[in-house]
């Protein structure tokens, strides 16, 4: 009986053993992850697409999920030159994928609580009619 119970702890031991050796292995694995990111992925830039508007001084960007004020840049005033293009009216969104940071600094100007600053300009393009569900009244 005393063989069969030191036998059952041995073979316990040797199980838990194991699996610290595959928890290791897979901290391994994501060291080597991060090692392997471009310098795209590691310059603490994040990429966001949604629909933008910059209109009487302000700029806001919104996403499926957040809305962003957007910081006044010579980047966001290349954006608002090629928004421009697409724009029928001033209020118009336009659909753009920009690489930013973000921020939650305070500003006196901006009162979202997001904040982006435009980085990189990737993709600007129209709305589509069916998205742009505006009602107009009068002429």
């Amino acid at each position: 009986m005393k063989k069969l119970l030191f036998i059952t702890l041995i073979f316990i031991a040797l199980v838990s053993c194991k699996k610290d050796v595959k928890s290791q292995n897979s901290e391994e694995t994501i060291i080597n992850d991060s090692e392997a990111r471009t310098v795209k992925q590691s310059d603490g830039l994040t990429l966001l697409k949604g629909e933008f508007v910059y209109y009487d001084g302000a700029a806001v960007l919104q996403t499926n999920s957040e809305i962003y004020g957007v910081l006044i840049t010579d980047k966001l005033e290349a954006l608002q030159k090629q928004a421009e293009k697409h724009k029928s009216e001033p209020t118009d969104m336009v659909q753009v994928e920009i690489r930013g940071k973000i921020t939650n600094q305070k500003d006196e100007k901006i009162l979202w609580e997001n904040k982006v600053e435009v980085i990189e300009i990737l993709n600007v393009k129209p709305n589509s009619k069916e998205e742009n569900k505006v009602i107009k009244l009068g002429n």
